[in-house]
């Protein structure tokens, strides 16, 4: 019996000392993410305010957190639909790309595939579904307050992950920055401007890299097909061009040895104008 009561004991303690120093043995939030949440035995407020310290202890520049259609100013009751983006950060190589915290201070936040945190719908956050998008990109809706409203705020932050569902494991490969702003309400004249691109990020920007580099030429198919017929017409066509050429040059010519000479002199004719 005391054999057995020192062995739990021993496996606790080395269950505890592997939590202690293997803190990203710990899942990602991929189901999505907001509020107060527990970062190192101390607890933050907001994650869309504060940021995800559970990833990374300190935003990343190289994360470009875009927001595309943001209105100059809003209008009451108005809803305004926008993409954001999440560019940069670790490639993805497992299921999960990226996720995100969104909170306003007035208006209603939607999105298909997004989700209310709490049911609190001043906030927005990914699902486990759109957590897998591989372009890193949601399309969501805000629904601006009534007139007298004032100022909204707007806090997002967002998350590029490397898809291995830890966070991080103490590598500090998650990255992660955040976009603040606020909109003021507006009028007619601010309708008027449209909409801009707001963006938080060191601006440096790299296209994604292609899926594929190449297509083997036997996996083509009827394309392929297709793509002979091309080069057979266009060889056919340059065949019709030379010897249109060599019919010019030798069938019309006056230099031609072989020419009557009655034809040569209707040519001589024609060159003095005595026609």
């Amino acid at each position: 019996m005391r054999g057995s009561t020192l062995s739990i004991r021993s496996g606790a303690v080395l269950a505890l000392v592997v939590l202690l120093f293997v803190p990203g043995l710990a899942t990602s939030l991929h189901s999505g993410v907001g509020g107060a949440q527990d970062n190192a035995g101390e607890t933050i407020d907001d994650v869309a305010k504060e940021g995800c310290l559970c990833h990374n202890e300190a935003a990343d520049n190289s994360v470009q957190i875009i927001l595309d259609d943001v209105p100059f100013a809003w209008i009451a009751g108005e809803t305004y639909t926008m993409n954001l983006q999440i560019i940069g950060g670790p490639a993805a190589s497992g299921t999960y790309t990226a996720g995100f915290a969104m909170r306003v201070t007035h208006g209603v936040l939607a999105g298909d595939n997004l989700q209310n945190w709490d049911n609190d719908v001043t906030t927005l956050t990914h699902t486990d579904g759109s957590a897998s998008v591989a372009d890193r990109l949601w399309t969501l809706t805000w629904q601006a307050p009534e007139t007298g409203s004032g100022v909204v705020n707007f806090w997002i932050t967002g998350n590029a992950v490397n898809g291995d569902q830890l966070n991080n494991a103490g590598a500090q490969e998650d990255k992660w920055n955040q976009l603040l702003f606020t909109l003021q309400e507006g009028s007619d004249a601010t309708t008027a401007l449209g909409t801009r691109t707001l963006f938080a990020g060191d601006g440096n920007v790299s296209p994604p890299e292609p899926e594929h580099h190449g297509v083997d030429l036997h996996h083509m198919g009827a394309s392929m097909r297709a793509h002979w017929l091309g080069l057979l017409g266009f060889g056919a066509v340059i065949l019709v061009i030379i010897f249109a050429g060599i019919m010019l040059r030798y069938s019309f010519s006056t230099s031609y040895t072989g020419r009557t000479n009655q034809l040569r002199l209707r040519y001589k004719l024609m060159r003095r104008g005595d026609q």
